[in-house]
């Protein structure tokens, strides 16, 4: 398949339903989404046998794994239980769209999270974003990024390049 050639815009997705994350603890992992995020807890569906916890808000889902409770092939980079020791805002992320980052801003401050504030610039649309750790390490986004229109480039295959390569 060349991925190059232009999809069949009859793509039945109408929009994201969860993201799934391993944690090694569920539990703290669940009181961390709850309290930080306001996600709340949901019931799985009974045939699910193994250690989890599914919650759900803002029309999207998070589903948490117990660490080794599910045959699975992880590898090592699995097995790491804490956040990196720097929190990189180019790195892998979930990302929530935010109506008062200065509110986030002072959640996390007194929940004592540590965050990393930043700054997109697109001509004199200026998006703020603040990017942390959940207990596993995995980084999460909260930003105003509906402030940035989505202009798609498919018709603008020079520009499509540029910023691909950049």
């Amino acid at each position: 398949m060349d991925f190059h050639e232009e999809p069949d815009p009859a793509v039945p997705l109408v929009r994201l339903n969860h993201v799934s994350f391993q944690c090694s603890s569920v539990e703290e992992s669940v009181c961390f989404y709850q309290r930080v995020l306001g996600f709340e807890l949901i019931k799985r569906p009974a045939s699910l046998d193994f250690k989890g916890a599914w919650l759900h808000k803002y029309g999207m889902g998070i589903h948490l794994l117990q660490r080794g409770s599910v045959h699975d092939d992880s590898g090592p980079a699995a097995a790491t239980s804490r956040p990196p020791a720097a929190i990189n805002p180019k790195g892998n992320h979930i990302s929530f769209q935010c109506t008062d980052m200065g509110l986030m801003k002072t959640r996390l401050q007194e929940m004592e999270l540590e965050f990393v504030a930043t700054r997109v610039l697109d001509g004199e649309t200026v998006v703020e974003q603040l990017f942390f750790h959940d207990p596993d390490g995995n980084m999460i986004e909260i930003c105003e990024c509906e402030k940035l229109p989505v202009i798609p480039l498919r018709l603008h295959k020079p520009l499509l390049q540029m910023n691909v390569h950049d």
